[in-house]
Parts: structure tokens; C-alpha cells; sequence
């Protein structure tokens, strides 16, 4: 896709890695709809691009309805719909339910959503673009926290099967699976440390997220080593499962170090 004159809609678009997808978008010659929680925000980054700004909490489907509602009316259309909005949650089965269910409707639901939303306009043009982000955690694990885990693996598994189901009436699905990136969540990430050494800079996975989109592979990986730890795991999962062990001792270590204990 090359998205000159294209309708790009960008979730979670008021920072972070959202933030810097609507930047390059736009500068790419895409008119972008920015949605997030954070209305102001949106509206901040919209402004600075001449986008449209739509107060979206993802994690509700009337939200979601009203979002593609929009960008449709305003624009005529969607081509491009970036399901990027996350959260994270520390912890495994000892999480509180309520927050199992928010990060569920967040990183999961918000991608079906979408989808539910803005699929029948593609599918009756025969074209459209779907971008899921997810995270290298989603082919891998997220060490100490059980609900990112599930919930990465559950947005991939999603992708898939759009790719699959919609791939031959002119549905075309990337799905971006990062590790580490400079953004307020990763610096709120207990034992982060291990992921910031080697982290991208938000427009440096924008520029790449374009290229991606352009030669619309279905994986897009900012770090070209998630591809080679995700061949190991399919290779021995015994010997991987037994190298994340080691990992998870070690992010063990740096929580204590950081916690003074």
C-alpha cells in the first residue's frame, strides 16, 4: 500500500508509537484520523497534521462503531485501519479480574471491534487495509506479565485469521510485532531494563511500519532478531521454554535491584 491520498484511522494515536504512525502517515500524504482515550491528545497530534480527532476508548464497541462512522463520513471512506492501542498489566492468574477484563477488551476486543466496524465497507469495495499491533510478546512471551502474554498471543492469533478468511476478497493484514520502543509504557515496565537497551525510537518503527505496509508482508518486525528467536521456539520449544526461564530469573534480579531489595 502506498498511502498517498489514502484515509488512514490510528488508534491509540496520541502518543507513543500511535503518535508517530499519524505523523508519517500524513507526511506520507495520507488525511489521518487520530483516536484515543486522551482527547486532548488527539486533538494535539490531529492538529499538527491537519487530522481529524475522535475521542475512542477502544475497549467499547459502540466507540469503535462511532470511530469508522466518522472517518467515513468526514473522508468517504476507510483504507487503512490501524488497530494500534495497548495497555499493559503486570502480574499472572493472581491479577485482578477487573484487570484480566480490561486488558482483554483492550488488546484483544478492540481489534474485533474494528473489524466488526470497518471490514463491511472494505469487503464491499474489495480493498482495505487492516494493521494490528501487537508485540514481539505475542510470538514470544512478555517475562512477568501473564495477562500482556495471553493478550499478544490472542491479537496475533486474530490476525491470522483475518489474513487467512479475508486475504482473496482484497483484505490485506500486517500485523507489527515490536520489542522494546521509547514510549511511557516501556519506561513504566518493571524490569524494563532489559528491553531499553536495545529500544527504537517511535519514528523509527513508523518509517518501518511503512515499509511494511508497502510490501504487505503479514509480519512487520522492527527488531529483525524476533524473527530468529520465534524460529527457535518452533525449532526445540523444550530449549526455548528453558532459555525464557533463564530470562525471567534475570528480569527477577533487575526488579529487586530497582525496588532496593
Amino acid at each position: 500500500m502506498e498511502l498517498k491520498d489514502k484515509v488512514a484511522v490510528v488508534t491509540g494515536g496520541a502518543s507513543g508509537i500511535g503518535r508517530a504512525l499519524c505523523r508519517r502517515f500524513a507526511q506520507e500524504g495520507a488525511q489521518v484520523v487520530v483516536a484515543d482515550v486522551d482527547e486532548q491528545g488527539a486533538t494535539e497530534v490531529a492538529e499538527s497534521i491537519a487530522g481529524l480527532a475522535v475521542k475512542t476508548d477502544v475497549g467499547v464497541e459502540a466507540d469503535l462503531i462511532q470511530l469508522v462512522t466518522k472517518a467515513t463520513e468526514s473522508f468517504g471512506r476507510v483504507d487503512l485501519f490501524c488497530s494500534n492501542a495497548g495497555i499493559a498489566l503486570d502480574g499472572g492468574p493472581e491479577a485482578s479480574d477487573d484487570g484480566w477484563q480490561r486488558i482483554w477488551s483492550v488488546n484483544v476486543m478492540a481489534h474485533i471491534y474494528a473489524a466488526r466496524a470497518v471490514l463491511p465497507q472494505m469487503l464491499e469495495r474489495g480493498d482495505g487495509y487492516l494493521l494490528q499491533t501487537a508485540s514481539a510478546a505475542g510470538l514470544l512471551t512478555q517475562v512477568g506479565s501473564a495477562p500482556y502474554s495471553v493478550t499478544k498471543h490472542a491479537a496475533v492469533a486474530f490476525a491470522e485469521w483475518l489474513a487467512i478468511t479475508y486475504g482473496d476478497q482484497g483484505i490485506k493484514v500486517s500485523c507489527l510485532c515490536p520489542q522494546g520502543v521509547r514510549t511511557n509504557m516501556l519506561e513504566r515496565a518493571r524490569g524494563g531494563a532489559f528491553l531499553r537497551e536495545g529500544a527504537l525510537d517511535p519514528d523509527r518503527v513508523a518509517g518501518i511500519v511503512v515499509a511494511g505496509l508497502r510490501a504487505e508482508g503479514f509480519l512487520i518486525l522492527p527488531h529483525p532478531e524476533v524473527l530468529e528467536y520465534f524460529r527457535r521456539k518452533s525449532d526445540d520449544y523444550d530449549r526455548w521454554i528453558r532459555g525464557m526461564r533463564r530470562l525471567n530469573e534475570h528480569v527477577k534480579a533487575i526488579i529487586a535491584e530497582e525496588e532496593g531489595h
